[in-house]
């Protein structure tokens, strides 16, 4: 699909869409439980879809799919397929994998796309010390996995993604883990592990967490809530945060539905925001976003270790600022669903901006007229949406090809920006709308 997004000023109101970590959590939570779960603002993305095929899949069922609250019945863990799919979801793929290893039935497990030919090479050194069967293609899908998991005391390395471990924390609650514990050395995307930690906890599970850095069961731990949990999916920080860059580079917007009381860690796009002097205010469940009111945007200094799909936004962002931007954790970007630091450096050369990779840093050479270019997504949701806020300050129209990407996580997003004031093509179609979404 191609979009072509021309130079546009914003103004109005939006809601953010739901929040895929959320999601896809409480999905993983309602499954291990046995009871009925009303997943209230549930998301439709492709990955929250993936979520939903795969706890299907392993023996939950569903209500009211497509719109409103999802009612979904467990019987804790049946596999009813001996093959699931994750789509293209790296954190479903990760999450899922130690929860199906509860299982004693012989299971595979398939993706698509660039999960494909992301590496999983953990599965492959940590189930065998979990007692299960792992038959990998080389470190990558497909995986063929017979369990069941047995809870034991390991050591693993939380550099490269925090979401293995938040498959086995919620594997081990689910199994009665009792007096063991998971040490994880050089734990990345810390708030992450944080958002596992309470999705856990509001569905009845408790799990020591002494530092991020040595997590501990004990089986009392686990008490039964109500008969049937309410779980609402919080507003999305990941996609909201293009939308806040949206409103700091091309005009005054508010976004609503985000909780900055949340532990999602992309809510550090505030301080980005307020470090480059956009004018923002915020108010409960409301935010206030528009350009300075000082004069132009200036660079800033950000550390995205703990928040990798923060690069994204924060380029389009950089790109608009006067001076250079550094952003330092460029080493979290290799295996994403693109190489993101590579993408983001050829992609926005398109438009003229400059983008230099120095070890674990990028630096932003922002302030320049951006032109009006073809570009690709290179198949990643989060360069697609990238692009088409940059596009708004272009001097000309910017074409995103692959524009579709964006259906991985937030399938609303050009219509978002179209509801903002933004002159967007999609195909051959012009829509152009303001006002209250």
């Amino acid at each position: 699909m191609l979009t072509t997004i021309q130079p546009s000023a914003l103004a109005g109101s939006i809601y953010a869409p739901a929040s895929k970590s959320s999601m896809q959590r409480a999905c993983a939570a309602a499954l291990l439980r046995a009871g009925k779960t009303i997943i209230r603002h549930p998301g439709h993305s492709n990955d929250d879809k993936a979520a939903l095929r795969v706890i299907q899949d392993l023996g939950a069922e569903i209500a009211s799919w497509d719109e409103g609250d999802l009612l979904i019945t467990s019987r804790q863990f049946r596999p009813a397929a001996g093959e699931v799919n994750c789509g293209e979801s790296g954190l479903g793929l990760r999450m899922f994998a130690p929860i199906i290893a509860l299982s004693d039935q012989l299971i595979r497990i398939k993706g698509e796309g660039s999960l494909l030919s992301r590496p999983m090479d953990f599965f492959d050194e940590i189930f065998p010390q979990l007692g299960i069967r792992v038959v990998s293609n080389g470190g990558k899908l497909p995986l063929e996995i017979l369990g069941p998991l047995q809870p034991r005391s390991i050591g693993i390395d939380g550099s490269l993604s925090s979401q293995f471990l938040t498959g086995l924390l919620f594997s081990y609650a689910a199994a009665g883990a009792d007096n063991v514990t998971i040490t994880v050395k050089n734990l990345k995307s810390k708030p992450y592990i944080d958002l596992t930690l309470q999705v856990m906890a509001h569905f009845g599970w408790k799990v020591e967490n002494r530092d991020h850095e040595i997590f501990y069961f004990k089986k009392a731990n686990y008490s039964s809530p109500a008969d049937i949990i309410e779980y609402t999916v919080e507003g999305d920080w990941s996609g909201g945060a293009f939308l806040l860059v949206a409103g700091a580079i091309a005009g005054f917007v508010t976004v609503k539905g985000l909780d900055t009381a949340s532990t999602q860690a992309d809510k550090a796009i505030l301080q980005a925001l307020r470090d480059c002097d956009a004018n923002l205010s915020i108010g409960p469940d409301v935010i206030g976003i528009g350009p300075s009111q000082r004069g132009p945007l200036h660079a800033f200094s950000f550390d995205a270790t703990d928040c990798p799909d923060l690069f994204p936004p924060l380029v389009a962002l950089a790109s608009c600022c006067e001076g250079t931007t550094v952003i330092k954790g460029v080493t979290r970007l290799a295996h994403k669903e693109s190489d993101r630091g590579l993408t983001l450096q050829e992609e926005f050369g398109k438009m003229g901006v400059l983008l230099e990779l120095d070890e674990d840093k990028m630096l932003i050479r922002g302030g320049g007229e951006l032109k009006g270019a073809t570009v690709h997504s290179r198949h990643d949701h989060r360069i697609a949406m990238a692009c088409a806020v940059a596009a708004l300050r272009a001097e000309g129209p910017v074409t995103i090809e692959e524009a579709d990407a964006i259906n991985k996580s937030y399938p609303d997003f050009y219509e978002h920006l179209q509801g903002l004031g933004a002159r967007v093509r999609v195909q051959e179609e012009i829509i152009r709308s303001g006002g209250d979404i």
